[in-house]
Parts: C-alpha cells; sequence; structure tokens
C-alpha cells in the first residue's frame, strides 16, 4: 500500500460526550479484545469523524492518554499507565473476526470466517503515558466515510462496565435502539462474543458465562431493562431475542 500522508484524528463530541460509531458488519464481528484493549480501542474510535471519506493512501493515527483511559475507566492513573503500556504490547495481535457474508450483507452465518487486525502499528510513550494507534487500512472503511447501516453510542455509557461481555452486549442491542428489539442468529452472536470452542458447543455455557452476566451488569449499573429468549428448532437454540429498554441515568461504579 503507498503512503501519501498522514492524517492524526480529532475528537468528536455530540452534546459534549465523546460517541463511538462503527459500521454494524464490524459491530456484528468478534473483536478479540480485553476490557483494557476495548477501552482503548473504544476511546480512539470516538476520536474519529465517521462521516469522513478519507483519500486513498492516508494513514489513520489516534493518540490516547492516560488521563482519557482512567476517565472512560474510572481508575487512578497509575492503572491507567499500566493499562495503556500492556494493551500497548497486545493490540497489535488482536484480530477482528466477521462472517465472510456479514461483509457482503447476506444472512448465512454457514460462510467462512474472516480476520482482519485492528492496528498496523501502535507506539507506547514510556514515561510519558500515552499510545498512538496506526490504523490498519482495511479496518478504516468500517469507521470513516459511513453513510448507512451504522451504529453510534456515547462513550459514557460503558464507563461502569467491567465485563467485555456486557460492553459487546450494549453494542449489539443498541443497533436496534429504535425498535427495543434485537434478534440474532446464534453463530453471529457467539462469534461476537468471542465464545470459546466448549461455550459454543453447550448453549448453557454460553447462558451462564456470558448472557446472564451481562444482562444482569447493564440491568445493574446501566440501566436497562433486558428480557431475552432462546428460540430453539427442534432442541438447539438458533437464534437469540432480547427485548430491552434504557432508562437515562448516571451509570453506577
Amino acid at each position: 500500500m503507498s503512503v501519501s500522508k498522514r492524517t492524526v484524528a480529532t475528537l468528536i463530541k455530540i452534546d459534549s460526550q465523546p460517541s463511538v460509531t462503527m459500521s454494524n458488519a464490524l459491530l456484528r464481528a468478534g473483536h478479540g479484545l480485553t476490557l483494557a484493549e476495548k477501552r482503548v480501542i473504544a476511546c480512539a474510535i470516538s476520536k474519529l469523524d465517521s462521516r469522513r471519506q478519507l483519500p486513498i493512501g492516508e494513514i489513520l493515527t489516534t493518540k490516547i492518554t492516560a488521563i482519557e483511559y482512567a476517565e472512560i475507566a474510572g481508575c487512578n492513573m497509575r492503572t491507567a499507565y499500566e493499562a495503556l503500556q500492556e494493551a500497548s504490547k497486545n493490540l497489535f495481535e488482536r484480530k477482528i473476526t466477521f462472517f465472510n457474508n456479514d461483509l457482503n450483507h447476506q444472512n448465512d452465518s454457514s460462510s467462512k470466517l474472516v480476520q482482519m487486525r485492528w492496528v498496523g502499528e501502535i507506539h507506547y510513550q514510556e514515561g510519558e503515558g500515552w499510545v498512538e494507534i496506526y490504523w490498519w487500512y482495511k479496518i478504516i472503511p468500517f469507521l470513516t466515510g459511513l453513510k448507512r447501516q451504522f451504529t453510534t453510542y456515547k462513550l459514557h455509557q460503558a464507563h461502569a462496565l467491567r465485563s467485555v461481555y456486557s460492553w459487546r452486549l450494549m453494542e449489539l442491542l443498541m443497533r436496534f435502539h429504535d425498535t427495543k428489539t434485537a434478534e440474532y442468529d446464534i453463530d453471529f452472536f457467539s462469534n461476537a462474543m468471542d465464545a470459546t470452542e466448549k461455550q459454543r458447543s453447550n448453549f448453557n455455557n454460553i447462558r451462564r458465562r456470558i448472557i446472564e452476566p451481562a444482562v444482569n451488569e447493564l440491568t445493574s449499573k446501566g440501566g436497562w431493562d433486558i428480557k431475552w429468549t432462546p428460540i430453539k428448532s427442534g432442541r438447539r437454540v438458533v437464534k437469540l431475542r432480547f427485548e430491552f429498554k434504557k432508562y437515562n441515568h448516571i451509570l453506577k461504579k
């Protein structure tokens, strides 16, 4: 890939609160991130102008400081420095996992999986407490130049969450914030939640390890009212339906 210029993303705020915007295909993908890495990535996405179409060959970079991380995580500065440093060690290896047909806007979960990086480079500045992300060029169309089929939520909605499963479920529900009903094929849901092979082999594991803890945390900390139903074909759960409401109040720590 030829490189012509470098741009540093600017912070985009709506109603004085940073917003996270991504394509629905990326939202449904497996993100492969720990909670600390999710915070870094979400903060970085909130600094992008999702409406801007980048010229071909332009490198997109985003800087995240320890102060910004501490605000998202609700932690002290020492913890923020350590989290940024640890995230910078692993983010280069983290992969997003798409269903191929989801990339083509088709609803067929039997298609093959496609993996993509989040970042092409990542730099951690020792002693100064900031990390700079150089976004992988193939991920940029899922984050910028978005005209349709995208989801936006306020970054502060995840402030109190202590589980990456809760955060991912929140994102999956926010896609349907108008209808208040979300339905996901079990394979798509398992992929989006980065469920392990053991969890996928037995739905009770997904229920106990992923769905119930995530619903409980969103209910107790995020002001959500969530009812979910497994949909079966024979004895096998094939889909999940979520009916939800979101009440506007400050998240509990």
